[in-house]
């Protein structure tokens, strides 16, 4: 191996040791400058005023977190509309039928969630 191929690696190395440092460093200062002063309001896990009633660790309904992760998936795959609607022309053929291929799936994936009820909130 050469030594120049060594430096750049000993420079990436000393770039990596020097970000740590400063993670640290930044931690270590915040914790020095930061006033902690607990009191009973402040440790209680509620600060809107309204004291807890009940247990905590109540089930909540698998709809509401399908429905969610829905529109996530929807979303963020419609994100990829926006570059493809970019480069539409220079993609020709192959490009406009790969997307409808795409388009597609998503259909499918909708008419399935659809049908399954999923996209019934209550």
């Amino acid at each position: 191996m050469s030594s120049a191929y060594l430096t750049n690696w000993l420079y990436v190395a000393a770039f990596v040791a020097s970000g740590a440092a400063l993670v640290v460093l930044i931690l270590l200062f915040a914790r020095l400058i930061n006033p902690s002063h607990p009191t009973p309001g402040k440790l209680f896990p509620y600060e809107c005023g309204i004291e807890p009633v009940g247990d905590s660790w109540h089930p909540f309904a698998v709809r509401y977190y399908v429905f969610a992760l829905l529109f996530l998936v929807f979303d963020v795959e419609a994100v990829f509309l926006f570059p493809w609607s970019i480069t539409f022309r220079t993609l020709g053929t192959a490009g406009f039928v790969e997307m409808m291929l795409f388009i597609a799936v998503l259909v499918v994936g909708l008419i399935y969630a659809w049908r399954k009820g999923a996209l019934r909130w209550a």
